[in-house]
């Protein structure tokens, strides 16, 4: 780690049961030789060794390689003999007896790796592309959902106010109803009533000539009150009664001396 720049590295033979992450800062090397150690796979980002040309992998436990391999644009050299490599990847690399054979080995391993890259690239995509679909779909469906939800609410809303409009129509004709007969029972009791009553005669409105009798009549009684109070009470000794008795004999003597009244007196008086 002290020598990011390092453009060559030979760790053959060291028992190496793995590398690192960190491993792949060393992004200067050129060549790098990992030979005859027990390496049973190599970090996921070893693609960022992008400057590296010669790899020498030769007797160690790898069955696969990472996908960042691709990315080794460079690498015109490489060695995966006596490695438990899967059977396709083995068929790929070759034998890699002679210099010809690892530079094809290179090529091939390359062309492999970025295809399987491309594939899962493709098949990430497909991924994703799904996983929007899917999205959209949950999407559609939520808004289905709500949309019917609205018009369920709506529908309801529109059959609670159709309730309540013939609720109040059938309060408001009910009304009308007892109303109406109402009316006619009222009207049905009157003429009960006007047809059990006697005919009255029609009234005639009073006249000034009645009015004047009523008031003279109405004198009279006074006069007549006023008299038999004065000749049959006690208070016939006071002034006022003296002076009325004393008025009435007079009138009574004056009257006496008409023939007819003289009559009209003795009936009387009998």
């Amino acid at each position: 780690a002290a020598l990011p720049k390092a453009t060559v590295l030979d760790l053959s033979c060291n028992n190496l049961v793995s590398l690192p992450s960190d491993f792949c800062s060393l992004s200067h090397l050129v060549k790098l030789d990992l030979s005859k150690n027990r390496l049973q796979q190599l970090p996921l980002d070893f693609g960022r060794l992008v400057n590296l040309q010669h790899l020498d992998l030769l007797n160690n436990r790898l069955v696969t390689l990472p996908v960042s391999f691709a990315q080794l644009k460079n690498l015109k050299w490489l060695d995966l003999k006596d490695n438990p490599l899967d059977p396709v990847l083995a068929k790929v690399a070759g034998d890699c007896l002679d210099e010809k054979q690892c530079k094809q080995a290179a090529v091939k391993v390359l062309q492999h790796m970025r295809a399987i890259q491309s594939e899962q690239d493709r098949q990430r995509q497909q991924k994703l592309q799904a996983e929007r679909e899917m999205e959209k779909k949950r999407e559609a469906e939520q808004r289905a959902k709500e949309a019917q939800e609205r018009e369920l609410r709506k529908r309801e809303k529109a059959e609670e106010k159709e309730r309540r409009r013939r609720e109040y129509d059938a309060q408001k004709a009910a009304k009308q109803e007892l109303e109406k007969k109402t009316k006619k029972e009222t009207a049905q009791t009157r003429k009960s009533t006007s047809s059990s009553r006697p005919a009255q005669p029609p009234r005639h409105k009073p006249s000034w000539s009645r009015s004047v009798l009523r008031v003279l009549l109405l004198a009279l009684f006074c006069v007549l009150c006023t008299l038999a109070a004065c000749k049959l009470t006690e208070l016939q000794r006071q002034p006022l009664c003296v002076s009325v008795n004393t008025l009435y004999e007079d009138v009574v003597a004056a009257l006496q001396n008409h023939k007819t009244l003289q009559n009209m007196l003795h009936q009387n008086s009998q």
